[in-house]
């Protein structure tokens, strides 16, 4: 299987629904146009922005992650809830902590592991987070601008 875009998403703010979209533009050091953490409006925000932290420019989750999951807990949340941005398929995201890969057209460099956390267990389950630890995601940073779309080659 070849690593794959399964899904895009991107929220306008903090909290409200994860919207799925065709295609979207990346910008190095800002994140994706029209997600909250771009426009500055994510829940951690402010709080990233004290510390100095760049890691939340795209988050990314395995779509088998979050399939095992919902199956084997008998739940069917929606992909998009799990507030991730971009929705993979074919690729393992955990062995791109500190490597440079390309999403579509778009280099990127993983910082570091995405886990779950109070707030989207709360939005969620609260048995998110004993079984997702080491399973949801990977953060980020994007080093060239460009443009991604659904279905686009994940090249590692």
């Amino acid at each position: 299987m070849t690593a794959a875009i399964k899904n895009i998403f991107i929220a306008p703010e903090s909290g409200a629904p994860m919207i799925s979209v065709q295609t979207a533009s990346l910008e190095a050091g800002r994140g994706i146009a029209g997600d909250r953490y771009h426009i500055g409006k994510g829940k951690f925000s402010e709080r990233l922005a004290a510390k100095g932290e760049n890691d939340w420019q795209v988050p990314l989750v395995e779509s088998e992650e979050i399939e095992a999951f919902l199956s084997a807990e008998g739940l069917s949340f929606e992909q998009g809830d799990f507030r991730r941005n971009i929705l993979t398929a074919g690729v393992r995201l955990n062995t791109l902590v500190g490597r440079r890969f390309v999403v579509d057209s778009v280099t990127m460099e993983g910082v570091r592991l995405c886990e779950p956390c109070a707030y989207l267990a709360g939005l969620l389950t609260e048995r998110l987070l004993p079984v997702m630890i080491g399973r949801s995601g990977l953060r980020a940073r994007i080093i060239d601008d460009g443009t991604i779309s659904i279905g686009g080659v994940i090249d590692v």
